[in-house]
């Protein structure tokens, strides 16, 4: 990472509240104290594409184009666009950036930008529509698609430019540093230079991370007046309200269900909630269990599931039931598809497949990603029980998790996704597509489901730019996977964030649960 300033690291305490406490020097009225349930995996924002990389690509990096809180595009670092012809678009940079590491910012780092999102083995299904991208001068950058793609500023929303200069070359140990390393040690993964409004000064994996203003921001406009930001994880859900409410931090996130009544009747705090896109899903791998290629185990395990129930007693109601991937209000949301609970249904389909006597199988699970997961797992491996199966549960801490899922580590494994474009054929590319590592689709298929007839009609989808056609055959995708029990769909986790009075987080939160914490005002 770049030091702006010489800053050593301490480590307060042995207890996650510990973790949380600041020294008296760093509680000034403009720092901000935040507490995640856990803090990035890494500072290579292409190594993982998760909700904690991408919070930590707003506060560090500035996208070329990024959502408002209704849904609309906004200019960053680019301030303008063309649609050339069906499969062109040309975008104006912003004049006047510099990275962290004082390297000017121009085209010619947008392209390196894409051209290492299209080598990530996260990121390179969703980049893979564009076939080139040109620097026509400094400030004109051309993209191009292979075919007609309605969603390339969607796409936009998800380039943060780097500093191609201060990746570029090798490392001490002689490894390029822009080299991807998942779950492991890199120099981009240690090493950070964006153009966003904050810097990164120290972090210490899993205890904290410190980051300061930078100096020479673009957006002089911002009303953000955040100096600097301490962000500590606390993966226990009663210990971070516990430190909001004593004042030893500002802002959290998550809040658990639980506690949105205790925090919305405290007169110190103050709780912003809204809908959610994220889905919770498990899914089945059939490369691991025979049983699970035959869909009538997949079914029963769909009709095994209560989610209403698991909305209703685990989520205390903050969370919507699902049936499908697309939330309502995206183009493939399906009202046909509902949660489909039948237990004696699951026990028939059970014996018809030839499984009466049920199986064994492994489960996994983070136990510090999506709300209240861990008891998600539990209960799932309880309602599974019903149907004669029985369930080895492991609950690990995300940062352990990923490495385990990326292996495909157990039977069952649990995924939250909020599609990346805010569309739902992301869903279906990175979720249910036939895995295939040379193009990233299915990077997070841990079922290894395939139907390349649903494939192709995704395919189809995103080609098409009448929108109406185009939701119709986004809606054909969602019947034919729920037909095909695909994977089991849980509920669409619903947002909550909570702060002291004096941060006014409700303008900079937002339904991609990316906060814009440089546009963030603590009053004074």
């Amino acid at each position: 990472m770049i030091f702006r300033k010489t800053l050593l690291a301490t480590v307060i305490g042995a207890t996650a509240m510990g973790a949380a406490l600041l020294p008296a020097t760093a509680s000034a009225e403009n720092t901000l104290r935040m507490a995640y349930d856990a803090d990035p995996v890494s500072l290579d924002i292409h190594e993982q594409l998760s909700g904690g990389i991408l919070q930590l690509s707003h506060m560090t990096f500035d996208p070329l184009v990024r959502w408002t809180q209704d849904l609309e595009f906004e200019p960053r670092l680019a301030t303008s666009w063309e649609q050339v012809d069906d499969t062109t678009m040309r975008m104006t940079l912003r004049e006047g950036v510099t990275f962290h590491s004082g390297n000017p910012f121009t085209a010619d780092d947008v392209v390196f930008t894409v051209e290492r999102l299209k080598q990530s083995p996260d990121f390179k299904a969703i980049f893979e529509p564009i076939a080139s991208v040109t620097a026509i001068d400094d400030t004109t950058v051309e993209f191009t698609t292979s075919k007609p793609y309605p969603l390339l500023l969607n796409l936009s929303t998800y380039i943060f430019p780097l500093d191609s200069q201060f990746y570029s070359g090798t490392d001490e140990d002689g490894d390029p540093k822009d080299e991807i390393v998942k779950n492991g040690n890199s120099y981009a993964s240690r090493h950070l230079s964006g153009t966003g409004p904050f810097e990164v000064t120290n972090r210490q994996q899993g205890v904290r991370t410190d980051f300061e203003r930078y100096d020479d921001y673009w957006d002089t406009e911002s009303p953000g007046n955040v100096d600097k930001v301490v962000l500590t994880p606390i993966g226990e859900n009663a210990t971070r309200v516990a430190a909001l409410l004593s004042g030893d931090v500002n802002f959290i996130a998550p809040v658990p269900p639980n506690d949105l009544d205790r925090i919305r009747d405290d007169e110190d705090v103050k709780l912003v909630t809204m809908s959610g896109t994220r889905i919770i899903t498990f899914q089945m791998d059939q490369n691991r269990v025979e049983a699970f290629k035959d869909p009538r185990v997949r079914q029963a395990f769909a009709y095994a599931i209560n989610q209403e129930g698991i909305a209703d007693r685990l989520m205390k109601g903050f969370a919507t039931p699902a049936a499908q991937l697309s939330p309502a209000g995206y183009a493939g949301h399906n009202d046909e598809l509902t949660p489909r609970y039948d237990v004696e249904k699951a026990k028939e389909l059970m014996a018809e497949a030839g499984y009466e006597g049920g199986f064994s199988i492994t489960m996994m699970a983070p136990n510090n990603r999506y709300v209240n997961d861990a008891k998600i797992a539990q209960a799932v491996a309880a309602m599974l029980a019903r149907i004669n199966v029985t369930v080895d549960l492991k609950t690990l801490p995300k940062a352990q998790y990923w490495g385990e899922f990326d292996d495909r580590a157990a039977d069952m494994m649990m995924i939250g996704w909020h599609a990346d474009t805010e569309d739902s054929a992301n869903f279906y590319q990175y979720l249910t597509e036939c895995p295939d590592p040379e193009t990233g689709a299915g990077q997070y298929n841990a079922g290894n489901y395939c139907n390349p007839e649903i494939d192709a009609l995704v395919a189809e989808a995103n080609v098409e730019v009448d929108l109406e056609k185009r939701a119709e055959m986004l809606q054909a995708v969602e019947k034919a996977l729920y037909d095909d029990a695909a994977f089991i769909p849980l509920h669409w986790q619903d947002l909550a964030w909570a702060s002291a009075q004096n941060v006014d987080i409700e303008p900079i939160v937002n339904v991609m649960n990316f906060p814009y914490i440089g546009d963030l005002v603590i009053e004074e």
